[in-house]
Protein backbone atom coordinates (compact mmCIF):
# COMPACT_ATOMS: atom_id res chain seq x y z
CA UNK A 1 0.00 0.00 0.00
CA UNK A 2 1.55 3.46 -1.00
CA UNK A 3 2.51 5.97 1.87
CA UNK A 4 0.01 9.07 1.85
CA UNK A 5 0.40 11.98 -0.77
CA UNK A 6 0.64 15.25 2.32
CA UNK A 7 -0.69 18.18 0.93
CA UNK A 8 -0.35 21.39 2.97
CA UNK A 9 -2.28 24.38 2.87
CA UNK A 10 -0.06 27.74 2.88
CA UNK A 11 -1.87 30.23 3.90
CA UNK A 12 -2.42 29.47 7.81
CA UNK A 13 -0.35 26.48 8.10
CA UNK A 14 2.75 27.30 6.42
CA UNK A 15 2.75 30.89 6.85
CA UNK A 16 2.33 32.35 10.16
CA UNK A 17 -1.37 32.37 11.34
CA UNK A 18 -3.43 34.92 9.81
CA UNK A 19 -3.53 36.87 13.13
CA UNK A 20 -0.26 37.84 13.08
CA UNK A 21 -0.79 38.77 8.89
CA UNK A 22 -2.78 40.98 9.51
CA UNK A 23 -1.34 42.42 12.36
CA UNK A 24 2.00 43.51 10.45
CA UNK A 25 0.10 44.76 7.85
CA UNK A 26 -1.87 47.21 9.73
CA UNK A 27 1.81 47.82 11.14
CA UNK A 28 2.72 48.75 7.40
CA UNK A 29 -0.29 50.46 6.54
CA UNK A 30 -2.16 51.69 9.49
CA UNK A 31 -5.35 50.03 8.57
CA UNK A 32 -6.38 47.50 10.80
CA UNK A 33 -7.42 43.89 10.57
CA UNK A 34 -11.61 44.73 11.00
CA UNK A 35 -11.57 47.34 8.67
CA UNK A 36 -10.25 45.32 6.01
CA UNK A 37 -12.05 42.21 6.70
CA UNK A 38 -15.32 44.80 6.63
CA UNK A 39 -14.26 45.90 3.45
CA UNK A 40 -13.88 42.01 2.25
CA UNK A 41 -17.64 41.59 3.25
CA UNK A 42 -18.80 45.07 1.83
CA UNK A 43 -16.93 43.52 -1.86
CA UNK A 44 -18.10 39.91 -1.38
CA UNK A 45 -21.39 41.40 -0.59
CA UNK A 46 -21.13 43.09 -4.26
CA UNK A 47 -19.92 40.05 -5.97
CA UNK A 48 -21.92 37.16 -4.25
CA UNK A 49 -19.20 35.24 -3.87
CA UNK A 50 -16.15 35.04 -1.24
CA UNK A 51 -14.28 38.70 -1.88
CA UNK A 52 -10.94 36.16 -2.69
CA UNK A 53 -12.46 34.07 -5.05
CA UNK A 54 -12.14 35.93 -8.62
CA UNK A 55 -8.79 36.47 -7.60
CA UNK A 56 -7.33 33.21 -6.46
CA UNK A 57 -9.01 31.12 -9.40
CA UNK A 58 -7.23 33.88 -12.09
CA UNK A 59 -10.21 35.68 -13.52
CA UNK A 60 -9.16 39.06 -11.85
CA UNK A 61 -5.57 40.59 -11.36
CA UNK A 62 -4.52 41.86 -8.25
CA UNK A 63 -4.37 45.11 -9.12
CA UNK A 64 -8.15 45.34 -10.22
CA UNK A 65 -9.40 43.72 -6.79
CA UNK A 66 -6.66 45.87 -4.89
CA UNK A 67 -9.02 48.64 -6.57
CA UNK A 68 -12.04 46.84 -5.04
CA UNK A 69 -10.86 46.87 -1.77
CA UNK A 70 -9.79 50.32 -1.49
CA UNK A 71 -13.02 51.28 -2.53
CA UNK A 72 -14.57 49.83 0.18
CA UNK A 73 -12.26 50.94 2.51
CA UNK A 74 -12.24 54.79 1.37
CA UNK A 75 -15.98 54.43 1.80
CA UNK A 76 -15.80 54.14 4.95
CA UNK A 77 -13.05 56.76 5.76
CA UNK A 78 -10.12 54.76 5.97
CA UNK A 79 -7.01 56.26 5.53
CA UNK A 80 -5.78 54.53 2.69
CA UNK A 81 -2.25 56.75 2.46
CA UNK A 82 0.29 54.39 3.38
CA UNK A 83 -1.38 51.49 1.15
CA UNK A 84 -0.21 50.18 -2.10
CA UNK A 85 -3.06 48.19 -3.57
CA UNK A 86 -2.11 47.64 -6.88
CA UNK A 87 1.14 45.73 -5.60
CA UNK A 88 -0.95 44.18 -2.11
CA UNK A 89 0.80 41.25 -1.49
CA UNK A 90 4.06 43.13 -1.51
CA UNK A 91 3.15 44.72 1.38
CA UNK A 92 1.56 41.85 2.99
CA UNK A 93 4.13 39.56 2.84
CA UNK A 94 6.86 42.55 3.37
CA UNK A 95 9.14 40.97 5.92
CA UNK A 96 7.05 37.75 6.56
CA UNK A 97 8.90 34.54 7.36
CA UNK A 98 6.62 31.24 7.14
CA UNK A 99 6.55 28.60 10.30
CA UNK A 100 9.92 27.23 10.88
CA UNK A 101 8.01 24.19 12.47
CA UNK A 102 6.15 23.63 9.91
CA UNK A 103 8.89 23.91 7.25
CA UNK A 104 10.54 21.32 9.11
CA UNK A 105 7.89 19.16 9.09
CA UNK A 106 7.30 19.20 5.20
CA UNK A 107 11.27 17.97 4.87
CA UNK A 108 10.75 15.58 7.49
CA UNK A 109 7.56 13.73 6.35
CA UNK A 110 9.27 13.57 2.84
CA UNK A 111 12.36 11.99 4.36
CA UNK A 112 9.73 9.71 5.99
CA UNK A 113 9.43 8.65 2.28
CA UNK A 114 5.81 10.32 1.44
CA UNK A 115 5.36 12.73 -1.08
CA UNK A 116 4.49 16.15 -0.11
CA UNK A 117 2.36 19.09 -2.32
CA UNK A 118 1.05 22.40 -1.69
CA UNK A 119 -2.71 22.76 -2.18
CA UNK A 120 -3.68 26.62 -1.68
CA UNK A 121 -5.79 28.98 -2.80
CA UNK A 122 -3.51 31.43 -3.67
CA UNK A 123 -2.88 34.70 -6.17
CA UNK A 124 -0.98 34.40 -9.06
CA UNK A 125 0.63 37.42 -8.33
CA UNK A 126 2.34 36.17 -5.02
CA UNK A 127 3.90 32.98 -6.05
CA UNK A 128 7.49 34.26 -5.96
CA UNK A 129 6.76 35.35 -2.23
CA UNK A 130 5.23 32.57 -0.71
CA UNK A 131 8.02 30.15 -3.07
CA UNK A 132 10.38 32.40 -1.32
CA UNK A 133 8.70 31.46 2.32
CA UNK A 134 8.84 27.95 1.83
CA UNK A 135 12.02 27.45 0.18
CA UNK A 136 14.01 26.72 3.39
CA UNK A 137 11.13 23.32 3.49
CA UNK A 138 13.33 21.79 0.38
CA UNK A 139 11.44 20.47 -2.78
CA UNK A 140 8.25 19.84 -3.23
CA UNK A 141 6.40 16.85 -5.34
CA UNK A 142 3.94 18.81 -6.67
CA UNK A 143 1.85 22.29 -6.43
CA UNK A 144 -2.08 22.51 -7.05
CA UNK A 145 -2.39 26.65 -6.69
CA UNK A 146 -6.06 28.05 -7.18
CA UNK A 147 -5.19 31.03 -9.43
CA UNK A 148 -3.65 28.23 -12.03
CA UNK A 149 -5.84 25.75 -11.67
CA UNK A 150 -9.24 28.34 -11.45
CA UNK A 151 -10.84 25.84 -8.98
CA UNK A 152 -10.35 26.80 -5.12
CA UNK A 153 -11.08 24.72 -1.82
CA UNK A 154 -13.33 24.05 -1.10
CA UNK A 155 -14.95 23.24 -4.45
CA UNK A 156 -14.71 19.15 -4.97
CA UNK A 157 -13.00 19.76 -7.74
CA UNK A 158 -9.96 20.68 -6.74
CA UNK A 159 -9.23 17.80 -4.78
CA UNK A 160 -10.55 15.51 -7.46
CA UNK A 161 -7.23 17.44 -9.79
CA UNK A 162 -4.99 17.13 -6.71
CA UNK A 163 -5.48 13.07 -7.07
CA UNK A 164 -5.21 13.28 -10.55
CA UNK A 165 -2.13 15.37 -10.40
CA UNK A 166 -0.49 12.95 -7.89
CA UNK A 167 -2.05 9.84 -9.23
CA UNK A 168 -3.30 9.21 -6.29
CA UNK A 169 -6.12 7.64 -4.82
CA UNK A 170 -8.35 9.84 -2.22
CA UNK A 171 -7.57 7.41 1.01
CA UNK A 172 -4.22 7.94 -0.31
CA UNK A 173 -4.19 11.69 0.21
CA UNK A 174 -4.17 14.22 3.55
CA UNK A 175 -4.69 17.89 3.72
CA UNK A 176 -3.17 19.78 6.59
CA UNK A 177 -5.33 22.69 6.26
CA UNK A 178 -6.88 25.68 8.65
CA UNK A 179 -9.84 26.23 7.21
CA UNK A 180 -13.01 23.63 8.58
CA UNK A 181 -14.18 24.24 5.44
CA UNK A 182 -11.61 22.55 3.13
CA UNK A 183 -11.00 19.85 5.53
CA UNK A 184 -14.56 19.11 5.55
CA UNK A 185 -14.80 19.55 1.82
CA UNK A 186 -11.63 16.77 1.86
CA UNK A 187 -13.20 14.01 4.13
CA UNK A 188 -16.30 14.09 2.34
CA UNK A 189 -14.10 13.32 -1.17
CA UNK A 190 -12.54 10.33 0.92
CA UNK A 191 -9.73 11.97 1.99
CA UNK A 192 -8.21 12.33 5.83
CA UNK A 193 -7.38 15.95 6.94
CA UNK A 194 -5.99 17.71 9.81
CA UNK A 195 -7.60 20.37 11.23
CA UNK A 196 -4.64 22.74 11.80
CA UNK A 197 -4.57 25.40 14.67
CA UNK A 198 -1.08 25.82 15.33
CA UNK A 199 1.92 23.44 15.02
CA UNK A 200 1.99 22.53 18.80
CA UNK A 201 -1.81 21.17 18.04
CA UNK A 202 -1.44 20.10 13.75
CA UNK A 203 2.14 18.15 14.40
CA UNK A 204 0.91 15.53 16.99
CA UNK A 205 -2.01 15.19 15.13
CA UNK A 206 -0.63 14.73 11.84
CA UNK A 207 2.77 12.37 13.39
CA UNK A 208 -0.26 10.21 14.78
CA UNK A 209 -1.76 9.88 11.16
CA UNK A 210 1.36 9.09 9.64
CA UNK A 211 2.70 6.78 12.08
CA UNK A 212 5.62 9.19 12.84
CA UNK A 213 5.23 9.96 16.80
CA UNK A 214 8.54 11.79 16.78
CA UNK A 215 7.39 14.08 14.41
CA UNK A 216 5.86 17.23 16.65
CA UNK A 217 9.32 17.05 19.09
CA UNK A 218 11.65 16.81 16.47
CA UNK A 219 9.88 19.73 14.56
CA UNK A 220 9.08 21.97 17.71
CA UNK A 221 12.44 21.42 19.53
CA UNK A 222 14.30 24.37 17.92
CA UNK A 223 16.20 27.46 19.09
CA UNK A 224 14.49 29.06 16.55
CA UNK A 225 12.55 32.61 16.94
CA UNK A 226 8.94 32.34 16.27
CA UNK A 227 7.15 33.46 13.12
CA UNK A 228 5.90 36.86 12.96
CA UNK A 229 8.34 38.09 15.44
CA UNK A 230 10.51 40.59 14.15
CA UNK A 231 10.43 44.20 12.82
CA UNK A 232 8.15 43.74 9.63
CA UNK A 233 6.74 40.28 10.83
CA UNK A 234 3.19 39.61 8.86
CA UNK A 235 -0.85 35.94 8.10
CA UNK A 236 -4.89 34.99 6.67
CA UNK A 237 -8.91 35.91 7.62
CA UNK A 238 -11.31 36.23 5.04
CA UNK A 239 -9.26 34.60 4.40
CA UNK A 240 -5.87 35.39 3.14
CA UNK A 241 -3.00 33.16 1.59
Amino acid sequence: MPLPVIWFDFGGVLSPPQHELFAGYERRTGIGPGQLQEAFRVVSRESGEHAMAALETGRTTEAAWGRRIAAALAGAGVDLSRARWESFGEQWFAGVRADPAMLRAVSAVRTAGHRVGVLSNNVREWEPYWRRMIEPAGPLDFVVDSSVVGLRKPQPEIYRLAEAVARAEPADCVLVDDLAANCAAARTAGWRAVDFRSAGQGLPELGELLGLPGLAASCLASPEPEPGTGSDAGTEAESLP
